[in-house]
């Protein structure tokens, strides 16, 4: 993984994804007396950053290993985001789900074709069913971050928004599996001279900030946080990467990223998911440290079961 990677990486998925835009607030500058600019991954293809990494991935397969098909675990954006890549690129595309998964993102991966296989709301069911599909199918497994070209297509949202704005002090993206902080990061240390890059967590699912700590994986006992994105632990291609180039994380608890929630839902008139506004709920809650500082965050996704809001 180098800079010109990335560079490649970028020319090849652009045909197939937005160039999402970069909005301000006024208003949440001055609650937050920052900067900000939110580069909007909620307005991406299938409603997520996810469909970055889906297609580098698919493109990356051999002819042959397109014809069996793909198979991925995902509680919802990064199973729409490779349904519909694969329904771009022609081929079969088998998704393995939590059953306590949104329904939004079940009725988005069943709008672009993909075949839903649910499991058990563990991270452990999701590997295993996944794997019994890849035995049966032949399929390719794509990882939902724990692959290097998920990764690097993950951090072309940052290598766009640092074209935008090449001057930003602080990148800061919500942390799940870790492919897209790993990704930002990546573009921050290889387009940038001292961009630091901080993740936000649940305080609930806090592995990675755990995993910081220690020096080693480590997982959650509880996936109970409404950034149902969140509920997954790092892997052992992102984790280094994270460890290297990533500053720090910072934890928040549900009812700070309820709120910060609905901040961008009312002064922004845009909707984004509950893990979506863990970064900008971790910026508040420091936002003396952060003071006149330009920082842009990554607005994840924005696929929302309008019928359960937390607020």
């Amino acid at each position: 993984m180098n800079k010109e990677t990335l560079i490649d990486v970028q020319k090849r998925i652009q045909p197939y994804i937005h160039r999402t835009p970069v909005l301000k607030s006024k208003l949440l500058n001055e609650i937050s007396g920052v900067q900000l600019f939110f580069k909007c991954e909620n307005f991406q293809k299938m409603g997520a950053f996810k469909i970055r990494g889906a297609t580098n991935a698919i493109l990356s397969l051999s002819e042959a290993e397109r014809q069996k098909g793909v198979v991925t675990h995902s509680s919802g954006n990064f199973a729409q985001a490779v349904s519909l890549a694969a329904k771009k690129l022609g081929i079969k595309a088998y998704i393995v789900m939590p059953e306590n998964a949104p329904q939004v993102k079940k009725n988005g991966v069943k709008t672009y074709n993909g075949e839903i296989i649910e499991c058990e709301s563990t991270p452990e069911a999701r590997e295993a069913t996944a794997a019994r599909i890849k035995d049966e199918k032949g399929a390719s497994f794509l990882h939902p971050s724990n692959q290097d070209e998920v990764i690097l297509g993950n951090g072309t949202a940052a290598m766009e928004l640092l074209e935008d704005h090449p001057d930003l002090d602080i990148l800061m993206t919500p942390v799940g599996g870790g492919g897209l902080i790993a990704g930002t990061a990546l573009a921050a240390h290889y387009f940038t001279e001292n961009c630091k890059v901080i993740g936000g967590e649940p305080m609930v699912a806090d592995d990675a900030y755990r995993s910081l700590l220690s020096g080693k994986i480590e997982y959650n006992t509880t996936f109970n946080t409404v950034a149902d994105g969140l509920r997954t632990h790092l892997g052992d291609r992102n984790f280094p990467i994270i460890q290297k180039y990533v500053d720090r994380i910072i934890r928040v608890e549900e009812d700070e990223i309820i709120e910060a929630m609905r901040l961008i839902w009312e002064r922004m008139k845009i909707i984004i998911e509950p893990s979506c506004a863990v970064p900008f709920a971790a910026l508040l809650k420091n936002k003396e440290e952060f003071k006149n500082m330009k920082v842009g965050i990554i607005l994840s996704g924005g696929n929302v079961d309008l019928s359960n809001l937390p607020f």
